[in-house]
């Protein structure tokens, strides 16, 4: 009896620990990644490179954003790559004189958003009404996407993008990149959507049961018909991005994103089976990728280890998410 009694505290303290490790590992661990690099390259924690790593993280931290309101819902986007680059060269083509015009912003800008948007809602369309696998059908919308890109540019990039359209990549609001600043007021939004409308309920409520959410009213076709539409839209968003950051948009543009956005939303914490993460867990996850990469650049470590280091992360995540579960 005193045995037990002396050891129950200590069974306490330790599930406590594991706890706060299970809640607060991303954050600790993109903590001592940090103070890693910090020590590893002088050029690190410069104003310039941390202002160069957001920039290059809001891209996909768009993707990843999307791609969390899919993995709620227990789906998958792999399409995400090639529908940026088609949403981002739509917006290229009415940004340049491809068309014997250069269009205004409020006009290329809208064309982009829409494409993404079209391609995503033809995903969620397959996926919710027609039921077939968001794996099978995500993969066939990449090819298809990638295609309708090569097509509509005659696989040649679109150059000569209206100064207006550019300065939304390369532009600075109060010494903030504007691309950032994208960035975090769709995050702001899309953690307002989950956390704070019915809609974001429902999001959870079908990942967790979606039989369970059916019966209790909850349209479920309709919400995943949804999530695929925003993760579509803010792809094409992060095409526009990168088309204005380089000056052209690009038929090669997006190229194995959708790896680095699904890596940033396992790490996050999100399931894989749907029903269980958060959005900040993504911001995080997001960041921690940035950092990777940025450090790795700062490094002069080769991008065939960089690939190799990420498919690591990326089934390192996926075996966390599993031992979390059991």
């Amino acid at each position: 009896m005193e045995r037990t009694t002396a050891r129950q505290p200590n069974e306490t303290r330790g599930q406590k620990l594991r706890v706060f490790l299970v809640e607060n590992g991303i954050i600790i661990a993109f903590i001592v990644l940090v103070a890693a690099l910090a020590l590893s390259s002088e050029f690190f924690l410069t104003t310039a490179n941390l202002r160069n790593v957001l920039r290059q993280t809001s891209i996909n931290g768009l993707l990843a954003i999307g791609m969390t309101f899919v993995i709620l819902t227990g789906g998958i986007d792999l399409s995400v790559g090639s529908v940026l680059a088609f949403g981002g060269m739509g917006a290229s083509i009415f940004a340049s004189s491809s068309l014997g015009a250069q269009y205004p912003l409020y006009v290329a800008l809208p064309i982009g958003l829409a494409a993404g948007l079209g391609l995503g809602l033809v995903n969620g369309a397959l996926v919710a009404f027609f039921r077939v696998p968001p794996f099978v059908v995500t993969l066939g919308m990449l090819s298809i996407a990638r295609g309708l890109t090569l097509i509509s540019s005659n696989g040649m990039p679109v150059s000569r993008l209206s100064p207006e359209y550019i300065f939304v990549g390369q532009g600075m609001v109060w010494g903030v990149p504007v691309p950032v600043m994208i960035f975090f007021g769709v995050f702001a939004i899309a953690w307002i959507v989950l956390y704070r409308t019915p809609f974001g309920r429902y999001v959870y409520a079908v990942g967790g049961n979606e039989e369970a959410a059916r019966i209790s009213g909850v349209n479920a076709r309709a919400v995943k018909f949804t999530v695929y539409g925003i993760s579509g839209a803010l792809a094409a968003l992060g095409g526009i991005i990168l088309s204005a950051r380089t000056t052209a948009g690009l038929p090669q543009a997006g190229v194995a994103y959708e790896l680095d956005a699904i890596a940033a939303v396992v790490i996050g914490g999100t399931s894989l089976a749907g029903g269980q993460g958060r959005l900040v867990g993504t911001l995080i996850g997001v960041l921690i990728i940035g950092v990777v990469n940025n450090g790795l650049d700062l490094l002069g470590v080769t991008a065939y280890y960089q690939l190799t280091l990420k498919g690591a992360i990326i089934v390192a995540a996926v075996l966390l998410d599993s031992l979390r579960r059991r």
